[in-house]
């Protein structure tokens, strides 16, 4: 728990830049929703911007980070959920609180309005709480994806994944593809975290931990065979107080090329959150 209150008081002191790479370790497979038309193409595709580059979906990442920071903190019982959607077969459940000390409802935002909770009465915000994490969507690195790669993928960006589910009455295969970026790519991440008041200042060591945690789960679908796993690296901390957007002060360096260990004892640090204001 955080040592926000009801009574805090929330003005921008300032913003912190986490700008770093995202290396697929496996194939990474973030759905586009939708089957390919194309003669022989994958049954489930992976997103793709205008120009047909895949890309990571910032909401894929913050909702990644939310959930597994939700479970290991332990707030996945009926009491702690509300429901986002209810329409058979695509419930949606996510923890949600009243409790202004709440880290997780702190940073990723509370929304006003009745809530219908998994068990017992329903949850009636008095306020809403402004969101202090931004997550961006992650560009492909273009050149990540090396000429020798391309000369084994299915596309030109991506490969296909075979899999077969076997029906336990006949064993009869029934084949699907999956299309995903290839291991190797590397995607470009970005981070914000507004801080609005000194114990906003917590909250970065709850996000670094929370891309810990991704890194030894996985992204997208098809984790629990095999896709999605992802590391960060080449983090660098950049920390622009109000004066920068005010007055053009310069930004502060508070870290540069540190993989997600070091980020986390950067943060950890009990000198580094003097450092933001």
């Amino acid at each position: 728990m955080s040592s926000h209150t009801a009574d805090t008081k929330l003005g921008l002191i300032g913003k912190l830049l986490l700008d770093g790479e995202m290396i697929c370790e496996t194939g990474l497979h973030i759905g586009a929703g939708k089957g390919s038309l194309d003669l022989g193409g994958a049954d489930n595709p992976v997103v793709k911007d205008a120009f047909g580059r895949p890309y990571v979906p910032g909401s894929s990442l913050r909702g990644k980070i939310r959930s597994l920071l939700e479970q290991s903190s332990g707030l996945v019982s009926p009491a702690d959920l509300i429901y986002l959607s209810r329409r058979r077969g695509q419930e949606v459940r996510i923890h949600q609180t009243d409790d202004p000390a709440d880290e997780v409802g702190v940073l990723f935002g509370r929304n006003p309005g009745r809530m219908e909770r998994v068990s017992g009465d329903a949850l009636e915000p008095k306020s809403a709480t402004p969101a202090r994490l931004t997550a961006y969507d992650a560009p492909l690195d273009m050149e990540s994806i090396t000429a020798q790669m391309r000369e084994n993928l299915d596309d030109e960006l991506t490969e296909v994944k075979s899999e077969n589910a076997i029906d336990r009455i006949t064993a009869q295969a029934n084949a699907r593809t999956l299309e995903r970026v290839p291991a190797g790519a590397r995607f470009r991440v970005r981070f914000v975290v507004d801080i609005l008041c000194p114990a906003d200042r917590e909250l970065v060591p709850t996000l670094v931990q929370g891309l810990r945690l991704l890194e030894d789960d996985a992204l997208g679908g098809g984790g629990s065979r095999g896709s999605g796993r992802v590391r960060f690296a080449n983090w660098k901390l950049t920390w622009r107080n109000k004066a920068y957007y005010a007055a053009g002060e310069a930004e502060q360096a508070l870290l540069d090329a540190a993989e997600t260990a070091a980020l986390q004892a950067g943060v950890r640090d009990p000198e580094f959150s003097g450092r933001l204001s």
